[in-house]
């Protein structure tokens, strides 16, 4: 499976780096995001409550970061356990591009796996919820960055990914970004 997108950001890449690394800006911006911890500088970890078709479940899962290149990029690695409904592992990889002084663009490309029960819930449903999660991941994180400054047409009409192909979506952003990052998605 795997996810591509772009995402215009209403501040400064250094901004936007510091808060892609910052647990509690995650946390408020992931849904369904009941805890996570920086375990290390390279390391996180992640319990996120997610509904996918009739299958509700908490994933705990495990981020780390490679290949940093603060503040314009990383890799993200990631897998979490869901119990019953199953598990998912996936890799992004995150860059940021100064646009303006005031404007990234965050683009990332990311892959993931689901097993269990997740993968026998139908490509549409997946899609559908990766596009709500993605959405909502962004206008989240919009608002965390910007201070709630940031317009509905700012968080709300960039937050569309470029292409989607099946995925996960942010049951993973334990484990792919912070993909959507990004997100992440894993956090992009």
């Amino acid at each position: 499976m795997e996810i591509s997108g772009e995402h215009r950001i209403p501040a400064a890449r250094n901004q936007v780096w510091e808060a892609l690394n910052d647990p509690a800006v995650l946390q408020a911006s992931i849904p369904g995001c009941e805890a996570l911890d920086k375990e290390s500088d390279t390391t996180f970890t992640a319990r996120i409550v997610s509904k996918i078709g009739s299958i509700k479940a908490r994933f705990n899962g495990k981020v780390d970061f490679s290949d940093i290149n603060a503040p314009h990029s990383y890799t993200i690695s990631g897998q979490g356990q869901g119990g019953m409904a199953g598990s998912a592992k996936g890799l992004a990889r995150v860059e940021l591009e100064e646009s303006g002084p005031k404007e990234t663009v965050l683009r990332y490309t990311a892959n993931a796996e689901v097993a269990g029960k997740l993968a026998s819930v139908g490509s549409r449903v997946i899609q559908g919820v990766v596009r709500k999660t993605a959405d909502d991941f962004f206008r989240n994180f919009v608002e965390q960055v910007s201070g709630g400054q940031a317009s509905a047409d700012t968080a709300a009409g960039s937050a569309q990914p470029t292409a989607v192909i099946k995925r996960l979506g942010w049951i993973i952003a334990a484990g792919v970004l912070v993909a959507a990052a990004a997100g992440a998605l894993m956090l992009l």
